[in-house]
């Protein structure tokens, strides 16, 4: 008969050992994880705070150009000289064909956050002016309608 040996080297983890290691695992992703769960919306936001300093670029060329604001969005992106614009009172205003450099914009883009078009004031006191037509709030607290 064959003596066992008791001194026999082990194979493989203990159940202890492999306990710590599933913690150690566990707490890593409680720490990663909350970081990755709001990206899509912070590169939403990112994307926003772009296209709105592209269309307002683009509405400041504009105005430079033809003395008026575009009397819409799509003003922006049109081939041709749109025959009236608006002054700061809202009321319409002609624009002489000769001033216009346009296109101004390539394409309109929606708002990345909401998923709809820009909201574009045509009247006093706010001619001119593009916001978020997203509602709410942003990650870091300030409202969309304020960007």
């Amino acid at each position: 008969m064959r003596k066992v040996s008791l001194n026999r080297a082990r194979k493989g983890f203990t159940l202890v050992e492999l306990l710590i290691v599933i913690i150690i695992i566990a707490v890593l992703a409680a720490i990663a994880i909350p970081k990755f769960v709001n990206s899509s919306t912070r590169s939403k936001e990112a994307s926003l705070k772009a296209d709105l300093k592209l269309y307002r670029n683009a509405i400041e060329l504009f105005k430079n150009d033809t003395g008026a604001y575009p009397a819409a969005l799509g003003d922006l992106a049109a081939t041709t000289a749109p025959a009236a614009g608006k002054d700061s009172t809202g009321a319409a205003k002609s624009i002489a064909a000769a001033d216009w450099k346009g296109p101004y914009l390539n394409a309109l883009e929606n708002d990345p956050v909401s998923d709809a078009g820009f909201t574009y004031s045509t009247t006093s006191p706010t001619v001119g002016q593009v916001t978020s037509s997203a509602s709410g709030n942003a990650t870091d607290g300030t409202a969309y309608s304020g960007w």
